[in-house]
Parts: C-alpha cells; sequence; structure tokens
C-alpha cells in the first residue's frame, strides 16, 4: 500500500471534495487517468457507496477498469464526516467517516477486493483502530490483509 494515498484528518466539506482529493493523488502518481475522478463522482451520483456499520459509516467509491491504469486503494480519515448516500438505500444519506477510493485495473479482481473489504467492515474492533490512526504506517499495517 503507498503511504502517499493515505490521508489522515482531512477536511472535506463533501463527498465530491474527498474524491478529488484522493483521486488527485491517484493522478499524480500515474496510477489513474485523467478521466478517473470525474468517472468516480459520477458513478457515485447514480450507484451510491456509504455503508452504515453501526457504530460509523464507510464509503467505497470507485469506477470501471477503463479509468484505472494500476490498482491502488486511497484512504482518508476524515476529520468531520462528510454525507455520502448508501449503497442498500440511495435516499439515505449517511456520515462517513472513513473513505477507502478503489482504482481496480482487473474487473475480477474488484469483485475479490470488495469481498475482503465487507470481512474487514465486519470487524468493528479494526474499523476503530484504522480511525484513531495517528500514523499512516499504523493503517497499512491494520489493512495488511488487504492485497491488491
Amino acid at each position: 500500500m503507498d503511504l502517499g494515498l493515505i490521508e489522515l484528518d482531512l477536511a472535506a466539506e463533501t463527498s465530491r471534495d474527498v474524491i478529488a482529493v484522493l483521486g488527485e493523488k491517484m493522478l499524480e502518481n500515474g496510477y489513474v487517468k485523467n478521466s478517473y475522478i470525474d468517472a468516480v463522482i459520477e458513478r457515485e451520483k447514480n450507484l451510491p457507496t456509504g455503508l452504515d456499520l453501526g457504530n460509523f459509516s464507510v464509503a467505497i467509491p470507485h469506477t470501471n477498469a477503463e479509468h484505472v491504469i494500476s490498482s491502488h486503494i486511497a484512504i482518508a480519515v476524515l476529520r468531520r464526516p462528510v454525507v455520502f448516500y448508501s449503497m442498500i438505500n440511495q435516499t439515505e444519506k449517511l456520515q462517513v467517516d472513513l473513505v477507502l477510493l478503489l482504482a481496480i485495473n482487473d474487473p475480477e479482481g474488484q469483485v475479490c477486493l470488495l469481498k475482503k473489504l465487507m470481512g474487514i467492515f465486519q470487524n468493528k474492533v479494526l474499523l476503530q483502530k484504522i480511525k484513531a490512526a495517528k500514523e499512516k504506517q499504523e493503517i497499512v499495517e491494520l489493512l495488511g490483509t488487504v492485497a491488491l
């Protein structure tokens, strides 16, 4: 996992802001195409990615492989929650604390990664540790099981 793709205590006003900040990091590193950020924002409008996990919410915005050069995950632990819509009930607004922006260049790999992430999302203790992390390396170690 690339430490440069992790933002701790990110101050953002909207889901679009979070996607733009993380997407720009991926773009700067040559991991995604110029079309990636707009494609993620557009997809999020129609197929939202917020998940209510009980004690807090996460979002896993992503888009099609055609906008991705190499697979990576960018992570933002937010200073204050921002609104993402629920993937379960698309009219429900969720206050999201943790965003994992996915760039996956292999559609089959995306399904596998999403399964791994769902396993992580079920581990409330792990999620609290990620949310409380003070160093980027802590997040890398906590998410060590998530390989692309």
